[in-house]
């Protein structure tokens, strides 16, 4: 009797220690900057002013099902905030005049989508690295005053990073990430207004982040 508890005991565990292997939850934290060009011909105030919103904190958080080897399936969520205060100034083409005003804006740019991973997170090494692509939707949500702008559009997000094991259950280290989307149209206090082919408000941007591993 004490055997066959000690050989179910022990299958138990082997059994847990394998299901533990299969889930992959990796949350990062990091800086992002936006990699959409300026316009040449802006205000040196508005172009400092749009210089605050093109950098900013950038976490995502992802979790992974392990199907075999090296290949994992899973969802993605990637979230970019920026916040800038300055002095801009608008042309009224109805007047001609030039109107120069205090503003403060907020932005949000927001993935989700299914993502795909390849590592080596089931090999002995402590060494571990692992990358992955997903393809989703992408929001982004800007706020100045009492106007605010919402958008989305089909968007990619795609990361590379290199961790230690510190344990067979944790990893961390370092990622790079790049986030791709456009909108070619957005609503401004319900109202859709249409951009021109040289107008589309660029979403992508590149980040430097820390990242750890968790396994289950």
């Amino acid at each position: 009797m004490i055997k066959k508890i000690t050989f179910l005991g022990m299958f138990s565990i082997s059994i847990l220690s394998v299901a533990q292997q299969k889930i992959s939850i990796i949350p990062s934290v990091g800086y992002a900057w936006r990699i959409a060009k300026t316009p040449s011909n802006m205000p040196k105030d508005t172009r400092d002013y749009i210089k605050g919103l093109k950098s900013g904190v950038n976490f995502d958080v992802s979790a992974y099902y392990n199907l075999s080897g090296n290949i994992n399936l899973g969802l993605k969520y990637s979230n970019y905030s920026a916040s800038s205060d300055g002095r801009i100034s608008v042309r009224d083409n109805n007047t001609g005049q030039t109107i120069t005003g205090n503003v403060s804006t907020k932005d949000h740019i927001s993935f989700f989508g299914p993502a795909f991973m390849f590592s080596n997170f089931n090999e002995e090494s402590n060494h571990k690295l692992y990358y992955d692509i997903a393809l989703g939707v992408i929001s982004y949500t800007t706020k100045t005053g009492n106007v605010k702008g919402t958008g989305s559009n089909l968007g990619l997000d795609a990361n590379v990073a290199y961790q230690y094991a510190l344990s067979k259950y944790f990893f961390i280290g370092p990622k790079i990430g790049f986030t791709a989307g456009t909108l070619s149209k957005m609503k401004f206090n319900g109202t859709t207004v249409d951009f021109g082919d040289d107008e589309k408000e660029g979403l992508s941007r590149v980040s430097l982040s820390a990242a750890a591993t968790f396994r289950f």
